[in-house]
């Protein structure tokens, strides 16, 4: 460290004129402040002018304030960022749902078509036989009409 040295020459009219109460330590503030060094409130000396020291205090305690917010923010923002991914999850859940059910509803509908189609097949294989029925009935119709008809003629011979 750097030791400073001061000296100060005193003219013997200063000499009087320093000998006023209070004036002695007014000039010695002065020559001090002139070199960068002052006292404060406890009479310490100080590099710092005591104005100086008071904003550099104040700054210290926003600055610390200031941190103190910056973390409350990121906490805030770190609890944000859980809830966004979370429901980002949920969401993409729900797609993943929804997409299952929409393939099952196109799946059902497809099986749907395929069974209304065998269906379809089945009715007109049915209404085949239906009409084979149909032709088959008259035509044994017919034959019963004329056995009977045959019965009829030849009871009516005898």
């Amino acid at each position: 460290m750097t030791q400073l040295l001061l000296t100060a020459t005193v003219t013997p009219s200063e000499q009087n004129f320093s000998r006023e109460p209070g004036r002695e330590t007014a000039m010695a503030k002065d020559i001090l402040g002139e070199a960068g060094l002052h006292f404060d409130e406890l009479n310490k000396l100080r590099v710092l002018d005591p104005e100086v020291t008071q904003q550099t205090i104040e700054l210290k305690e926003e600055c610390k304030d200031f941190v103190d917010k910056i973390g409350q923010f990121q906490k805030i923002v770190g609890g944000l960022i859980e809830l966004v991914d979370q429901l980002a999850k949920e969401a993409e859940n729900e797609k993943m749902k929804a997409i299952g059910a929409r393939n099952l509803l196109k799946s059902i509908a497809k099986q749907r078509e395929a069974q209304q189609q065998q269906l379809q097949a089945l009715i007109a294989e049915k209404k085949m036989q239906l009409e084979r029925y149909r032709v088959e009935y008259e035509a044994l119709c017919k034959v019963e009409a004329e056995q009977n008809e045959f019965i009829d003629q030849f009871i009516f011979q005898k």
